[in-house]
């Protein structure tokens, strides 16, 4: 029995490929729903103050009425439980959020405040153990793509005296 051996070509480019190949195409913007699932899963990933420091975040623009509608009120009653001037969510806070809360208040922020989001860069960048990981990577190259795409706000327009 003998076998044949053939070589790669010596330029992988020479290597024949069918006529036909399938389309790939990358979406422009990402799914609306992808940056909550990539916040959620860095959460997860997050050592316990690393999570309350992203939640500060992510609850920094929201009011208590509209926290009271997000993942059955957590959010608020996290909020009335250790203030809200300053806002500091404790480890022990922090971790009786689970992911599908934080998709829940990511979701909200961002038809409130789409910004809110930006500060969660520094916050991941910030902490060691996230830096290596490839969830937190992806998340900060997204939020960079939509905050170079976003016009800058130059004046606040929702205040009604400005």
């Amino acid at each position: 029995m003998t076998t044949e051996c053939t070589l790669p070509p010596e330029n992988p480019l020479e290597i024949p490929l069918p006529e036909e190949l399938p389309a790939v195409q990358l979406p422009l913007q990402p799914s609306p729903d992808m940056v909550p699932a990539l916040v959620a899963q860095v959460f997860e990933e997050a050592p316990l103050t690393v999570r309350g420091r992203l939640l500060e975040q992510l609850l920094s623009p929201l009011s208590l009425l509209s926290l009271a509608a997000v993942a059955n009120g957590i959010f608020a009653r996290i909020t009335l439980e250790r203030g809200w001037f300053p806002l500091q969510v404790s480890p022990e806070d922090a971790n009786q959020v689970d992911a599908a809360d934080v998709v829940a208040l990511v979701l909200h922020v961002q038809e409130v405040s789409v910004q809110a989001l930006d500060g969660l860069a520094a916050i991941i960048q910030a902490s060691p153990v996230l830096t290596g990981s490839a969830t937190a990577a992806m998340l900060l190259a997204i939020l960079r793509k939509q905050a170079k795409a976003r016009r800058p706000v130059l004046t606040n327009d929702f205040d009604p005296l400005g």
